[in-house]
């Protein structure tokens, strides 16, 4: 293995799970956008399991955008594009136009306002009907959040106070200001969700 080429274990665990909601959230055809792509490996996971759609990755770490771009010469895939980097909070980004935005596991391990830059972001280059799929932990209104994530919450942080476990229904109300309405919360192993809006 290039040492460029980094590998998180999470992947291995919730890439089949999530590629199972993304059969019928992503269009049939169509550039996607992952957001926070980190070591690369969902990116490269999705464009095997969706062939018929272009996978654009992206991070805003060079360290990210090199194992990206390791595993993407190593793959040979032809509908996985070149990593760009990209910051969620930023306000000018690097792609003007997607059919679908994929963001996994970066609203808790970001401050807030990366979150508020996504939902710019994503109310800003997807059309009507386009979705946005988050994955990650979440604390839900009415549920009772389990004691992992709690402990997690926890840990986030300890190491960055501006972490941490956040709450979906203050996550939907940024969507909703970026005209992304909540569409469907499914649950997934290890007390995780994933979270999808559509552009109205």
């Amino acid at each position: 293995m290039s040492d460029e080429r980094r590998s998180a274990p999470h992947v291995a665990r919730n890439a089949a799970p999530i590629a199972e909601v993304l059969r019928r959230v992503l269009p049939a055809r169509g550039l996607v956008l992952e957001v926070a792509s980190g070591s690369g490996e969902h990116a490269l996971h999705f464009a095997r399991e969706f062939p018929k759609l272009l996978f654009q990755p992206s991070d805003p770490e060079p360290a990210a955008l090199r194992s990206i771009e390791a595993w993407r010469a190593a793959a040979g895939l032809f509908n996985l594009l070149p990593a760009v980097p990209l910051d969620a909070r930023a306000r000018d980004w690097p792609v003007s136009a997607a059919d679908a935005i994929l963001c996994i596991n970066m609203v808790h391990i970001s401050p807030w306002s990366a979150t508020e830059g996504l939902m710019r972001g994503a109310g800003r280059l997807l059309g009507s009907g386009a979705p946005l799929y988050l994955y990650g932990a979440y604390r839900q209104e009415g549920v009772e959040t389990a004691p992992s994530n709690l402990a997690f919450d926890e840990s986030l942080r300890a190491r960055e106070a501006q972490w941490g476990v956040r709450d979906l229904e203050e996550v939907a109300a940024e969507a909703e200001k970026n005209g992304l309405v909540l569409e469907e919360v499914v649950p997934m192993p290890a007390n995780n969700l994933s979270v999808v809006f559509r552009r109205s």
